[in-house]
């Protein structure tokens, strides 16, 4: 089975020679590209995400940092960038490798032999939805069932989060990252470092803030605000009458 590749440069040449390279390697295919990262954090973070995503650092509306810190869950990231200094930040986003800037085919090369060789990349199988999950408290052996649904948003803390439930709150061991691998991505959306909100429990969105049912106000943290709008407007219903 052939890896999916997804590119996100803001410059066409750099995407132009890593098609090439992902076209001439077997077991590689091109699931797509896109200069701008918004666009790309649908494809990504959809139904079908691509096995690697090759991400550019700096890109005006949406840095490759950011970027990661959003996708890093659902695909394998290897960045692509002009400046050596990016190196240690892009490791600390779990990024598999990261290639500077003129990348040979020799190294592309490489970097795709260690993915395939890990098998870092492969595709699991998919996993069936479900409506609820349990969680440890400060109960010893205690397990409390959380209805996914009743959630009106994670809050992280340290090695601890809160989940605001419309029922109450419970504070389970875990944290917000770990949290965020176990909701449905297309329910929820992560809006700051602290906070994944419920979308089906939104009642407005502004352009800092969000409040939620009970009338709970959350801020919009920069590294998850443009993303997170763009994915409200693809919800907007827009008039096409003129005014």
């Amino acid at each position: 089975m052939n890896l999916r590749c997804y590119v996100v440069d803001d410059e066409y040449h750099s995407i132009e020679m890593l098609i090439e390279y992902i076209e001439r390697t077997d077991g590689l295919e091109l699931q797509g590209f896109s200069t701008n990262p918004l666009t790309a954090l649908n494809e990504v973070t959809g139904p079908n995400p691509p096995d690697i995503t090759f991400l550019d650092v700096e890109m005006p509306e949406l840095s490759g940092m950011a970027f990661a810190g959003l996708v890093n869950l659902h695909t394998t990231i290897v960045f692509t960038t002009s400046f050596q200094e990016f190196a240690l930040e892009a490791f600390e986003k779990e990024a598999f490798d990261f290639l500077l800037k003129p990348i040979s085919y020799a190294r592309f090369r490489k970097c795709i032999l260690h993915i395939q060789r890990t098998g870092i990349a492969a595709r699991p199988a998919k996993k069936e939805k479900r409506d609820f999950f349990f969680v440890k408290t400060e109960s010893r052996g205690k397990m409390v069932k959380v209805i996914i649904n009743e959630i009106l948003y994670v809050e992280g803390a340290q090695n601890y989060i809160k989940i605001h439930l419309t029922s109450g709150d419970i504070m389970p061991y875990l944290t917000i990252n770990e949290t965020e691998q176990y909701l449905p991505m297309d329910q929820f959306s992560r809006i700051h470092q602290s906070f994944i909100i419920n979308n089906d429990r939104i009642k407005s969105v502004e352009q800092t803030r969000v409040t939620l049912e009970k009338d709970i106000t959350l801020n919009l943290g920069r590294f998850y605000k443009d993303a997170f709008l763009e994915k409200m407007n693809e919800l907007l219903l827009r008039s096409r009458r003129k005014f």
